[in-house]
């Protein structure tokens, strides 16, 4: 049987260039495993090989590995450069040019002078499928400097990085790069054989609920790569829609593939110490958790350079450009908003005055206040094309889908529709009744009575009775009573008002509630006994898909 406790309010000058290659054939946990395994750095293991020789104009180089990988991306100061890259398909032929954009930056810095490690450049990872070659084309300026070896090509007496398998020196925030004239090939080993189905989303996702989210435990995150703890910020103010650019063409199994690719290459090869995002949804609906620290807690992620603060980032998984994202992806990333502004009370539809942290990543100079809608995209801030040009003309309609995340799926309203309960909720003001929307179907209560729960309470009938709509602290009484199956039976009318006290009478009994003090007083039997009530249990989006706002080892 449904659980009958009220619902709470629920409440992303050149002088040299690496290259990365990042594998999106990743072991994963199967979805919906809350006890996966431990990932080690076995899973995602990265090495290197040097790039030298890219001077002035553009140059295409072929770059080729045994074992398959399906991310691509380039760092380095990449000021005036612009990459292409493409991959060889199974039957020999290439398939198409993709654009890596620039990567964003760092946490904004709290004095507003802008993020760190300005000259810590990247592009995003490009997705090209899984494959052993690529293509990669670089336009440098004319007088661009040639790209050299890196000095010292082996490994130092000190560097401990190569013992603990990592295959190249990693990141640090006093030195982003590790070597920066380096391809970085990250080789993690394939799906198991138990990994290689997949089973849709289904079920219906109820009124102010976020989508199913898969925890960073379920994608397979390995924490050890994280460095330092959560920023907080106040709250969020506001989200940024971004996409991850590349290939389209991925199974439902490779997105967190790809998911754990940008996170190793985030925090490790650009030094940003976890991935960007706040969180990543495929073409398929399925919602990825991003940032560490707790998706209902405002971190500050590093998803729009100088424009961190406050914000909350999606990415979309996917390259916009020309193809839209799916009515599915649409739909979950418009969900997934609605109902992370919801806790902190932003209207998706709404305005808001950011002031800009500066940075290199931004078009607004520190200082500056930019008015944005409460739901705006990476270019609006950044010299960017992300999302796309497909995604950027769908805004409007992810603010729309945001902004009814409290309204019930059509779905359900049928269903009820000839109900008695759904009669009367209609004569209450329906959805603007204080019961608000249905959150479930009708359902068998005690004996011949049935009941349907509302975001603000529920409302039983029973041949006896009738409709009767019950809420607030008088609901949470009588749950704790064991509802209808307790002493005072079904309710046999609305709450009524009084001016010290306000009631509902039941079938045996009445539910009194004090507004001085507060307390709920049950009345049987003319023997009026205190209620002791408790919060109702259960949230929205489970605790076990939220990562805690805990240190990664040492």
């Amino acid at each position: 049987m449904l659980s009958r406790s009220r619902a709470p309010t629920m409440l992303l000058t050149a002088v040299a260039t690496t290259v990365v290659i990042v594998s999106g054939l990743l072991h994963t946990p199967p979805f919906g495993n809350n006890h996966a395994r431990p990932t080690t750095n076995q899973d995602t293991r990265l090495n290197e090989q040097p790039l030298v020789g890219l001077g002035g104009g553009e140059t295409v180089r072929e770059l080729t590995q045994d074992t398959p990988f399906s991310l691509v991306a380039l760092t380095g100061d990449l000021s005036g450069t612009s990459t292409r890259v493409r991959a060889k398909r199974p039957d020999g032929s290439w398939g198409p040019w993709y654009q890596a954009e620039y990567e964003t930056a760092t946490l904004d810095a709290v004095d507003g002078t802008g993020g760190g490690a300005e000259e810590a450049r990247g592009t995003s990872p490009v997705f090209v499928g899984s494959t052993t070659t690529v293509q990669i084309a670089v336009t440098r300026p004319a007088d661009a400097p040639v790209t050299q070896a890196p000095p010292g090509s082996s490994p130092s007496s000190h560097d401990s990085s190569r013992d603990r398998g990592l295959g190249y020196r990693p990141a640090t925030k006093e030195q982003p790069f590790g070597q920066n004239l380096s391809a970085i090939l990250i080789s993690p080993p394939p799906l198991a054989p138990s990994e290689i189905h997949w089973t849709p989303p289904t079920g219906v996702t109820m009124p102010g609920q976020a989508p199913p989210i898969i925890s960073r435990a379920e994608w397979g995150a390995d924490e050890s790569l994280r460095c330092g703890s959560p920023r907080y910020d106040r709250g969020v103010r506001a989200a940024v829609v971004h996409h991850t650019a590349g290939s389209n063409d991925y199974s439902p199994l490779e997105s967190a593939g790809i998911v754990k690719a940008i996170y190793t290459y985030h925090s490790k090869t650009l030094g940003w110490c976890d991935i960007a995002y706040n969180a990543l949804v495929d073409k398929y609906g399925q919602v990825f958790e991003g940032s560490a620290g707790g998706l209902t807690k405002a971190v500050e992620a590093s998803h729009t350079g100088g424009f961190n603060r406050d914000t909350w980032g999606v990415a979309m998984l996917g390259n916009f450009d020309d193809m839209p994202p799916t009515p599915v992806q649409l739909r979950a990333v418009g969900r997934l908003l609605g109902w992370r502004l919801s806790l902190n009370d932003v209207d998706p539809k709404g305005e808001v005055d950011l002031q800009s942290a500066g940075s290199s990543y931004t078009v607004f100079p520190a200082g500056a206040v930019a008015k944005l809608p409460t739901i705006f995209s990476h270019r609006d801030v950044s010299n960017t094309h992300c999302p796309g040009n497909a995604a950027y003309g769908l805004m409007d309609e992810i603010r729309e889908i945001a902004a009814h995340v409290n309204d019930p799926p059509p779905e359900l309203i049928k269903a009820l529709e000839g109900g008695a309960i759904y009669q009367h909720w209609q004569e209450m003001g329906g959805m603007k009744s204080y019961l608000g929307p249905p959150t479930s179907a009708e359902a068998d209560a005690e004996g011949d009575a049935v009941f349907v729960t509302f975001g603000k309470g529920a409302m039983y009938w029973s041949p006896a009775t009738g409709p009767q709509p019950i809420t607030g602290a008088l609901y949470d009484a009588w749950a704790s009573l064991s509802y209808e199956r307790g002493p005072l039976g079904l309710p046999t009318g609305a709450e009524f008002q009084e001016p010290l006290y306000i009631a509902q009478n039941f079938q045996h009994g009445t539910l009194n509630f004090e507004r001085l003090t507060g307390n709920v007083f049950a009345v049987v039997d003319g023997i009026s006994t205190p209620v002791v009530t408790q919060p109702p249990a259960g949230s929205t989006v489970p605790a076990e898909h939220f990562t805690p706002p805990t240190n990664p080892e040492p």
